[in-house]
């Protein structure tokens, strides 16, 4: 660090160590080579242990003394996020996580996206952990039966679909059945000793999730809940989570109503421009078949959206943006499953692996429409998470380790990566308005979220045009269809996520909302002193905070 470091680094790094310890899928995340054939304790003892350390660490953070600036915002974000973790333990939140998106039965399978497949001692590393798979989901299926016993119950509609996505990630032509394959095609002289190793670790894997689907089916299923809301004082818990902050819930719902009518308006304009006398489904669906805006095949799409993504990082450094060498680089990728939509994965914290932007594309699915996709390459891509969190990877000289590596909070991520894609519109990359069109599209995905979201889980009125009375999931999905133009499957997965994960798909637009006020204080307070570049370099320098951290360090 060009810093010196602090008490409070010393802390903050203590606290960030003893994580990574306990986390062999953190240190596949980070880049590390230690413990890749094991997982992490996924039982409630490990959730007891992990919350042991939170109070120790937390006791320590209120009696330092805080230096600097800096030691400010990591004191701020340190308390944030500690008391956080002891909140959500209390109730046995940190439990239960059974969704269509984001329980630690995906993360069991996910991690593999990021473990070396070069060599055949890579392959013989995977084979190793598919065999610690059972022990991995043994505790996780222990800690919902506790989460349960807190009084946590899972929705019966996640319970089925988790099942669901579990037998497409163990049948014939899943990601494990074409483990086998990839080894050969990755070493073809892989000697028969780890192929034999591979397999037996395939058999392991897919023997476990089996388990895991009946345990689902069978001893989950009766235990769990018709209700899909979680009511106000859990949702309240699950949005400060995302966002680092506390919004007032039935005021966010109101906004969020406006905000759909305001895109939808918006929408509406630029389509009577682009095809006149068509609706906004029409004219949609006639971009769709436009040859100037569609690609076909996934190798073409991945091609493309590499050709993107290195357009924007050559053409915004030095301008709006000073990006880091190693940051410069980032790999677009076709993901090995087909669960749907696109995600960004981090750096190792040498860049030896670089940020990348992965598409899981549906089975099925041979045509990309570059009209709807523009705006999202920017949000995964630059200005949106790769120089995000590849800019605090890198900024070893002034962030410690937690806030360089182990600090994530969805509401500034996903906030930043969507104000970043209302950033490329400002600065005239969506000057063509087809892809103007895209912008709002996407942007009113969130809005829709944001209503359905606090809608459902908070017990606030339906609008009239689904019904009224209280949100089901049938008036939900009638709601996403009507303002938002997506495949039937993808819409549907969409609002699953929406009613099994409360409060992370609303942070990607609060969290842009936010990040814009700041933004906006920032340029009153300075008047003329202000500078674009020099607000992105101050604030993307903090790292990931919470949402009210950031406001206190910037205004």
């Amino acid at each position: 660090m060009t810093r010196t470091m602090t008490d409070l680094d010393h802390l903050a790094d203590t606290f960030f160590e003893a994580e990574v310890a306990a986390s062999p899928l953190m240190m596949t995340s980070l880049g590390m080579s230690e413990r890749q054939d094991d997982y992490d304790d996924l039982s409630p003892a490990g959730a007891d242990a992990h919350q042991a350390l939170v109070d120790r660490i937390l006791a320590q953070v209120y009696d330092a003394v805080v230096t600097d600036q800096s030691d400010g915002v990591t004191a701020s974000a340190l308390c944030e996020r500690l008391t956080l973790a002891s909140d959500q333990h209390a109730i046995g939140a940190d439990l239960m996580d059974i969704n269509n998106i984001a329980s630690n039965l995906h993360t069991i399978r996910e991690t593999y996206d990021l473990m070396p497949t070069a060599t055949e001692a890579d392959w013989a590393t995977i084979a190793r952990r598919l065999q610690a798979v059972p022990r991995a989901i043994n505790q996780w299926v222990e800690s919902q039966m506790a989460g349960i016993e807190h009084g946590v119950r899972p929705a019966v509609r996640q319970v089925d679909t988790l099942a669901e996505q579990a037998e497409g990630w163990i049948a014939p032509k899943g990601f494990f059945a074409q483990l086998p394959r990839r080894a050969h095609e990755a070493v073809p002289t892989m000697s028969g000793a780890t192929r034999d190793l591979l397999a037996k670790g395939v058999e392991s894997a897919t023997g476990a999730y089996a388990w895991a689907i009946r345990k689902l089916r069978a001893t989950i299923r009766p235990l769990a809940t018709d209700q899909d809301a979680v009511g106000q004082v859990r949702y309240q818990l699950a949005s400060r989570s995302f966002l680092g902050a506390s919004v007032d819930p039935e005021q966010t719902y109101q906004w969020g109503l406006a905000q759909v009518a305001s895109l939808e308006q918006r929408q509406a304009d630029i389509c009577a421009s682009l095809r006149p006398g068509l609706s906004v489904a029409d004219t949609k669906q006639s971009l769709d078949e436009d040859p100037a805006y569609l690609l076909r095949g996934s190798a073409a799409m991945q091609a493309w959206m590499q050709t993107r993504a290195d357009q924007a990082i050559a053409e915004l450094d030095g301008r709006h943006f000073d990006i880091p060498e190693p940051v410069k680089r980032i790999e677009c990728m076709i993901a090995p499953t087909h669960d749907g939509g696109i995600y960004y994965t981090e750096p190792s914290s040498d860049f030896s692996r670089p940020g990348r932007m992965w598409w899981s594309v549906p089975l099925g699915q041979t045509t990309f429409s570059t009209w709807r996709e523009l705006t999202t390459v920017h949000h995964e891509g630059v200005p949106g998470h790769h120089l995000q969190i590849g800019q605090a990877v890198y900024n070893q000289a002034d962030l410690n380790k937690w806030r360089r590596l182990g600090l994530w909070v969805a509401g500034h991520g996903e906030g930043w990566a969507l104000y970043a894609e209302q950033l490329m519109a400002e600065l005239g990359y969506m000057d063509d308005p087809a892809m103007m069109l895209g912008v709002l599209d996407s942007e009113a995905l969130r809005a829709v979220r944001v209503v359905i979201d606090f809608g459902l889980h908070c017990g606030f009125t339906p609008p009239r045009e689904v019904g009224g009375s209280e949100w089901t999931f049938d008036k939900a999905l009638a709601y996403f269809n009507a303002h938002v133009a997506m495949d039937p499957d993808i819409a549907r997965f969409e609002v699953l996520r929406y009613f099994g994960w409360p409060g992370q798909a609303p942070s990607y637009l609060i969290g842009k909302r936010i990040w814009t006020e700041i933004r906006e204080q920032v340029r009153a307070r300075e008047g003329a002193r202000f500078s674009l570049k020099s607000f992105h370099s101050r604030a993307l320098a903090l790292g990931s905070v919470g949402l009210d951290t950031l406001r206190e360090a910037l205004v």
